[in-house]
């Protein structure tokens, strides 16, 4: 069974594996990153299978995904956490407190890593409403306030200087960037990345705490009825430690005053259940510098796999290096004074 080319009858046996009965209904949903199929069951209800991408997280990693989601349902937060598993078949390894991720002998590869969840539907959410943003200010603030109970122990850090080295390493080392645009992109990174840890310099000590670490509007979904309307999450994938407004900028777009003012909508509902450091503000380009660099940085390390390369052939093009020069520089200036 291989990670890459998982077939529904082995994505079928796997939930055979850990109880859950599949009526043969399977769809594959969207996503780079893991493998991720809703399966319809025999019982009438459906759930949510995802393969994790070998190499990514530890194991230790994911559980402490899986025990912070679960401690955001238990507080009422509404994420869909994983489901508990039982395993039903030899040769299967469940591990968590309560037990939710399972391991699977493959042959030919490193084992697979499955965690299930309830099916959980949405849609994205209308940013562009005043009461939409403060609902989600709301969401956020109170995901947060669990953040800040403890810190991950095992998760990633977000830090400005190391992941934005990491980044521009892994894309020369590499040799993704074409030759002729090479020196413009090494340079304009470069000073792009020392405005981006300056900022972050700037506002030490700064206080960080357990994130959702992805939240773009694409990843907040939006229940229109029932007891459960409102915004959700259905993956906690991304999950790290970091300042709050990681949570926050991806979610405010346009021009500067348009952006503060969409923030400001926001905290009025973010503020009811968190405290905000009003000095993050400062944060938010730096954060799309650092973003723009890890974002290319991730396909470049993600092009053995050959569903990469089909769904972003304009990736490592002069054209694609030229444009990214040409954001940074206006990231630099974003960032100025």
């Amino acid at each position: 069974m291989n990670y890459a080319d998982l077939t529904p009858q082995q994505v079928l046996d796997a939930l055979d594996a850990v109880g859950l009965r599949g009526d043969g209904r399977i769809l594959q949903l969207n996503s780079y990153e893991n493998r991720v199929f809703q399966v319809m069951l025999e019982d009438g209800g459906a759930v949510v299978a995802k393969f994790y991408r070998p190499g990514r997280w530890t194991d230790t990693q994911i559980l402490e995904e899986h025990s912070f989601a679960l401690e955001l349902a238990a507080a009422e937060v509404p994420v869909v956490p994983p489901l508990v598993l039982q395993a039903a078949a030899d040769g299967l390894l469940v591990q968590g407190s309560p037990p939710t991720l399972a391991t699977l002998p493959a042959v030919g590869g490193p084992p697979h890593r499955m965690a299930v969840a309830a099916r959980c539907a949405g849609r994205q959410p209308e940013l562009d409403d005043p009461a939409v943003l403060r609902q989600i200010g709301r969401f956020i603030g109170r995901l947060h306030a669990v953040g800040r109970r403890q810190p991950f122990a095992h998760r990633h850090v977000l830090d400005a200087q190391t992941d934005g080295a990491r980044a521009r390493r892994v894309l020369l080392d590499g040799g993704f960037v074409t030759d002729a645009e090479r020196p413009a992109w090494n340079d304009t990174c470069q000073r792009a990345l020392a405005a981006t840890v300056a900022a972050f310099d700037a506002l030490q000590p700064l206080a960080t705490l357990r994130l959702h670490g992805d939240c773009h509007p694409g990843n907040v979904l939006w229940r229109q009825t029932g007891e459960a309307a409102g915004p959700h999450v259905v993956d906690l994938d991304d999950a790290m430690q970091g300042p709050a407004v990681q949570d926050l900028w991806m979610l405010v777009s346009g021009d500067r005053q348009t952006m503060a003012t969409q923030l400001n909508t926001l905290l009025e509902g973010y503020e009811q259940f968190s405290d905000f450091d009003d000095r993050e503000r400062a944060l938010i380009e730096p954060l799309r510098t650092l973003r723009m660099l890890r974002h290319s940085a991730w396909l470049a390390e993600r092009w053995g796999d050959p569903t990469f390369p089909l769904h972003f052939p304009y990736f490592g093009t002069p054209a694609y290096w030229s444009q990214q020069t040409t954001q940074l520089h206006e990231q630099l200036e974003a960032m100025g004074p």
